[in-house]
Formats: C-alpha cells, sequence, structure tokens
C-alpha cells in the first residue's frame, strides 16, 4: 500500500478530505460483509469441533486433527479478512500483493497448528496458546493489509493498532480457557467459538479504524464487480476447506459409530455362531419380565445342552466341533418369531426365550427347536445326529427373578440329561430341590477346604489270629458348621464331580502319612483313592513326593483302590498301579466282591490286599451263603498269596467266624469305631478302646 506520513501532509488531506474506514461503514458492500462473517463463524465453528476431536486422541492421529483444525480455522480466519477488505467500496483503483498474501495465510495457518498444539498440551495454562493464536490472527491481518495495494494516501493510527492487537489476544485467550478449563457442553463450545471469532472481527474492524485512506484526484475508480467475484471465488474456496473439516468430522463420526455398533455386536454376540451371548440374553430375559409384569403373560427360560458334540470334538477335531456349533447356531437363530430368543452361553450350552399365553404356543416353539436340534447335520464327509437335553422354567411359577428361571432351567435340563428316556424336562420343585441342595453343598465344600472344616478320623485295623493292631486306614470326615458331621457319602461324590476330590486327596494323604510317621514302625496307614485321582497326570509323584517330606516308609503306606478304578481306564490305571507299586508301597482292592469283574480284576494286578466288603459279613454268622462267599474268598486269597482283610465285623460272633476260617486281619464297628487323632491318644500295639472290649490273643485261642 502506498503511504504518505508526516505533517507536510496535512493540508492535502484535509483538501481531499479525509476517509475513516470505519466512519465510512456505509460504504462497504454489505452482502459481502454477511458473507465474510459468516465465512469467519463457520469456519471457527468447525476448527472448534476439529479441536475437541485432536484432544481425545494421541500421538499421529492427534497432529492429524490439530492441522485439519488449523488448516480450516486459517483458511476460515484469512478468507474473511480478505472479504471484508474486498467489500469496501475503494474510490480509488485497489490491487493485492500475491507473495504477502501468501504469506499471511501461511503466517496464520502455522501459527493456530502451533496455538492449538500449546492449548492441548498446556491444560493448566490453555491461555498461552490462545496467546500465539492471536498473535498469529494479528501478523495474517497486518500482512494483509500490508498486501493492500491503492492508490491514495495513507495514516496509521498507533494507538488503535495497539488496541486491536490487545484485544485480538485477549480474546483468542479467553476462548482457549473455556475451551480447556470447562466441560464440553453445547453453552461452553458457543462460549468459545464466539470469544474466538469477536476476537477476529474486533481484530479486523479496529485494525482498519486505525487506518486513513486519502484518495488521489484524477485516478480511475476501482472495478468493484471483479473485487466482487474475487470475494465471491475466496468466499468459495474457504467453503471447500471448511467442507473438507466437515466431511472429516462426519466420517471419523461415522467410522466410530461403526466400530461402538461392532464393539456393541462384539459385546452382545457369540463370535462363533453369530447368536446373541450369555449378556444379551439376561437384557433380554429382564425386559420380557418386566412386560410380562405389566401384561400378565408367561415367560419360558429354556436351557439347552448338546448331547454328542464332545464326540465330535473328539472324533473329527475341533474344526468340526465348530463347524457343527455354526450349523446349530445358524438354525436356532432363524428358527425364532416374535417374543422368541435363542443364545449360546458358551460351550455346547444355548439358552431359549419364549413369551406366550397358551401352554400349546411354548410346546409348539419347543418342538421346533427339537426338530433342529435333532435332525442331522452335514459336517465335510459325515452326518452327525447330535441332539440335546432341554430343561425349561416358566414365570411366574417357577420363579419371579432372572437368574431363579435361569437356575431352575438349568436343574431341569440336568434331569433331562440323566433321563435317557425324555429330551425336555419342566422344572418340579420337589424333583429338582434335592439337585439345589446338592449344588448348595459342593459350593460349601469348596469353602470348607479353605476353611479347615475337613478332618481325618482312623479306624484301627487288627490281625485277627494275634489280635495285635496292624494298622489304622484314615477315613474323611466333614464337619460342617451349620450341618455338624456330613457323612461321606454325601459329599464324596459331589468332590468326585466337581474334581475337587484331587485336592482333597492329596491334603488326606499328605496329612495321613505325616501323622504315621510317628507312629511305631510295624503300623500301617490305609488311604482311600478315588478313581479321579487316576485320571490327574502325576500321581505317582505325588505319593513318591509325600513319602519324601513326610519322612514315611514306603512299605507302611497302603493304597486302596476300587475296582472301578481299573475299569474306567484299564491301561491307564495299572500303568500308575505299577509305579506306586514300585516304590514300595502296598495296594490293596477295597469293596471286593461287589464288583462285576472281580477275579478280572484280581488277574490284571498283583494286589498285596484284597478288603472283603462288609455288605459279606452281615448276618455272616447265621447266614450260610455269606459264610460260603467268605470261605471261597479267603482260599481265593490263599491260592493267590494275596492277604485278606474283611471289614464290617461288628459282633464277636463274626470275629469269631473269620478266625476260625483264617481270615489274616479285620476292621470294624465291633474292634473300634472312626475317631480323631486327638481321641485315640497314644498310638501303640494295643489301645485301650480295643483292651476295653477284651479282644486278644487268648480270646483266639480259646476259639481255636
Amino acid at each position: 500500500m502506498r503511504a504518505r506520513k508526516g505533517a507536510s501532509f496535512q493540508n492535502e488531506w484535509q483538501k481531499a478530505g479525509r476517509m475513516s474506514v470505519l466512519s465510512c461503514i456505509q460504504q462497504y458492500n454489505p452482502g459481502l460483509l454477511i458473507l465474510a462473517a459468516t465465512v469467519c463463524l463457520t469456519g471457527i465453528f468447525i476448527a472448534v469441533g476439529l479441536i475437541y476431536r485432536a484432544i481425545q486422541r494421541d500421538g499421529k492421529q492427534r497432529s492429524g486433527w490439530l492441522f485439519l483444525a488449523a488448516t480450516t480455522g486459517g483458511s476460515s480466519v484469512w478468507c474473511t479478512h480478505f472479504i471484508a477488505m474486498m467489500a469496501y467500496k475503494a474510490p480509488a483503483s485497489v490491487t493485492f500483493a500475491p507473495v504477502a498474501t501468501a504469506v499471511s495465510l501461511i503466517v496464520v495457518i502455522a501459527g493456530l497448528a502451533l496455538g492449538f498444539r500449546l492449548v492441548i498440551t498446556l491444560p493448566r495454562a490453555p491461555e498461552l496458546g490462545g496467546v500465539v493464536i492471536g498473535l498469529s490472527i494479528v501478523a495474517m491481518h497486518y500482512l494483509g493489509v500490508a498486501a493492500y495495494r491503492i492508490d491514495g494516501l495513507v495514516l496509521w493510527q498507533y494507538d488503535l493498532i495497539a488496541m486491536s492487537v490487545i484485544v485480538g489476544i485477549l480474546f483468542s485467550a479467553a476462548s482457549a480457557g473455556v475451551l480447556m478449563r470447562f466441560p464440553r457442553t453445547w453453552v461452553s463450545q458457543a462460549v468459545a467459538l464466539g470469544l474466538l471469532a469477536l476476537g477476529v472481527l474486533t481484530l479486523h474492524f479496529i485494525g482498519m479504524t486505525a487506518l486513513t485512506v486519502t484518495p488521489l484526484r484524477g485516478l480511475a475508480a476501482p472495478d468493484m464487480h471483479s473485487l466482487q467475484i474475487m470475494a465471491f471465488a475466496v468466499a468459495g474456496v474457504a467453503f471447500i476447506v471448511i467442507g473438507t473439516g466437515v466431511a472429516t468430522q462426519l466420517i471419523d463420526t461415522d467410522t466410530a459409530r461403526e466400530a461402538i455398533e461392532k464393539l456393541k455386536q462384539l459385546a452382545l454376540n457369540d463370535g462363533l455362531t453369530g447368536l446373541p451371548n450369555r449378556a444379551a440374553f439376561s437384557d433380554y430375559l429382564g425386559h420380557e419380565l418386566h412386560r410380562a409384569e405389566l401384561d400378565g403373560f408367561n415367560v419360558a427360560v429354556i436351557g439347552i445342552n448338546l448331547d454328542r458334540f464332545k464326540q465330535i470334538n473328539d472324533l473329527r477335531g475341533h474344526a468340526a466341533g465348530d463347524q457343527a456349533l455354526k450349523i446349530i447356531g445358524y438354525r436356532l437363530g432363524h428358527l425364532c418369531r416374535d417374543g422368541e430368543l435363542v443364545a449360546r452361553i458358551g460351550g455346547d450350552e444355548f439358552s431359549a426365550i419364549k413369551r406366550f399365553t397358551r401352554q400349546n404356543e411354548l410346546m409348539e416353539f419347543l418342538s421346533r427347536i427339537e426338530t433342529e436340534l435333532f435332525d442331522p447335520i452335514k459336517i465335510k464327509d459325515f452326518d452327525a445326529k447330535i441332539g440335546a437335553s432341554i430343561g425349561v422354567a416358566v414365570y411366574p411359577q417357577d420363579g419371579e427373578e432372572t437368574q431363579q428361571l435361569i437356575n431352575n432351567a438349568d436343574l431341569a435340563m440336568y434331569r433331562a440329561k440323566k433321563d435317557v428316556t425324555r429330551t425336555v424336562c419342566f422344572y418340579e420343585r420337589e424333583m429338582d430341590e434335592a439337585a439345589r441342595a446338592r449344588s448348595a453343598l459342593g459350593n460349601d465344600l469348596r469353602k470348607a477346604i479353605e476353611q479347615n472344616e475337613l478332618e481325618l478320623h482312623y479306624q484301627v485295623q487288627h490281625h485277627v489270629s494275634s489280635g495285635k493292631i496292624s494298622g489304622y486306614e484314615v477315613l474323611l470326615r466333614w464337619r460342617h458348621p451349620v450341618r455338624g458331621l456330613v457323612p461321606p457319602m454325601e459329599f464324596v461324590p459331589i468332590a468326585e464331580e466337581t474334581g475337587l476330590i484331587v485336592e482333597i486327596g492329596e491334603w488326606v494323604l499328605r496329612t495321613a502319612c505325616k501323622e504315621a510317621a510317628s507312629w511305631p514302625s510295624d503300623l500301617r496307614i490305609a488311604v482311600n483313592l478315588s478313581p479321579v485321582q487316576f485320571t490327574r497326570i502325576g500321581l505317582e509323584r505325588l505319593v513318591h513326593q509325600v513319602l519324601i517330606e513326610t519322612g514315611l516308609k514306603a512299605s507302611r503306606l497302603e493304597l486302596e483302590i476300587t475296582e472301578s478304578t481299573i475299569i474306567e481306564d484299564r491301561a491307564r490305571a495299572l500303568h500308575v498301579l505299577r509305579q506306586i507299586r514300585a516304590l514300595g508301597v502296598t495296594i490293596a482292592i477295597d469293596d471286593f466282591g461287589t464288583g462285576y469283574s472281580s477275579l478280572e480284576t484280581l488277574r490284571s494286578f498283583p494286589f498285596d490286599k484284597i478288603k472283603l466288603d462288609r455288605s459279606f459279613m452281615t448276618n455272616a454268622e447265621i447266614n450260610p451263603q455269606s459264610r460260603a462267599i467268605i470261605r471261597a474268598v479267603l482260599a481265593l486269597g490263599k491260592s493267590l498269596n494275596i492277604s485278606i482283610l474283611a471289614e464290617g465285623v461288628e459282633t464277636r460272633e463274626q470275629l469269631n467266624l473269620l478266625a476260625i476260617e483264617g481270615c489274616d486281619e479285620a476292621q470294624g464297628y465291633y474292634l473300634g469305631y472312626p475317631k480323631p487323632i486327638m481321641e485315640i491318644g497314644t498310638i501303640n500295639r494295643t489301645p485301650p478302646a480295643i483292651a476295653d472290649q477284651g479282644f486278644a490273643a487268648s480270646d483266639l485261642a480259646a476259639i481255636a
């Protein structure tokens, strides 16, 4: 801009007539002024939104959003300035210096980028970033004014220039403070936008007020039409840049929405089958129960467990198992109608919900489920018929709470699984309460291990011929805090089903061996092993480790197993038994004579002892058949050179019978009840409990 300064020009200005840009606001094109303000507000609005996006990101994504914010905001401010400049109806010819104009755009974009980054990275002093933003806008404005070429004389008022700089910086700093120090709401966003826009506009008009132009006489009037076209072209470019920012935000919003939907899908749907998962099932059931409470209809909760899925996994591999689940999931998902839902809960378990008013509606739904589950499915080159066990609990008669209905449906489903004659079982309170009590007992048993509620009782074993103690059998007892002593026949099967017997069995073995190590060296300790323990790898190593830790001689440990241990996994069980016996441990077969293949069991392994089941001792003194069986077992033991111990000796007559038939050892209530170690006292060869009953070698001599 050509300008002349100093008092020598004062008279000339007065003659020509001075014109303040602000005082001649009527000389502006109002349409272009509105366009400039629109560009300013729109661009800053989008820039503020982009800054919020940058705040939520880090690393390269943050830098990308800051660049977009700076480009959008800087371009908008730059376009606002030049559109407003071109809106002025200048009395003389006007041009723009291209280099200075381009530099002003670069300066404002770079300055805003730096300022925005400082605003974000200095959350305790965002106003410092606002100062940088204000300075960059000031620099852009006065570089733009410097690029404004008009044929006339120019005078600057420096006090107004300083005011414009201060106002621009203050408004920018205040906008940054609101942006970072207040929660993001439409109010805070509007205030931040308004302050920054106000800073840009006041800077421009105060800065232009500082400028006084005196046109030179005789010069051609400016081509206002060309300036208007240029202004609209600049505005068009501005809106393209702003549109780019808007499009980027929309794409990011859609991408985020799609990501959220995908995450929601993953959170509420099973990844393999595409069916709703456990969380979605619970939500839907809660919704249906609420509707049922208001509208009075019934809701059935259906538990489904596939019957032969494990066989497919074992025989055909997990890929075939997954394919089977996909097919079943597809079938069950596509059979659902209004008020029906099928979900995969996990593994080979599914659950369904049916809203109904008449019983036949529920039965029809169950029939459709059965059809899909029992129809053969084709997997590669083979057909599989899986089948399922189904349990049903109905709201409100079988429960009113979500978890209660699910639990009751599961109880009915487990009953269906055990009943080979039925596929579907409805919840029946009387029948399923026993299962519930059993489940509760299992939970208590798990706590019993942690809370040391388990204890060991010891039952004495005697040599029949001499009356001397040969050892003790350790028996597990559970002292429940509410129920008192729980019989082993109640909790041991539960421990085996849940796998807790492995942990319990190790504790029993370790504790019993530690106790027996302090006894006389000729007394043995007998410990029962569960078949479940043989399914775990390392039983032989555990026995060896316990013997070393406790210092108990291997020959003093007797491990008792039942026939079922060998029958369930013959090869593995025999291999483990051989390894344990190689340590020097005695192996006894317990409950002999009650199984289906007792003689085959004896042939398969060289047992050291046979424990004759207590059932054969009942009324043996008066029952010829029982006496014949006892005599046969004793003869078998002698021929195989295996020691025989008779369990369940409860009377002197039974003991006399065993002595006459030549039994080696005896155990039973007549000889001593199982007791805690503290009640037995000091263990020796003839404890008081036996001596009090008068059982001694002299008695046997008299019998002989």
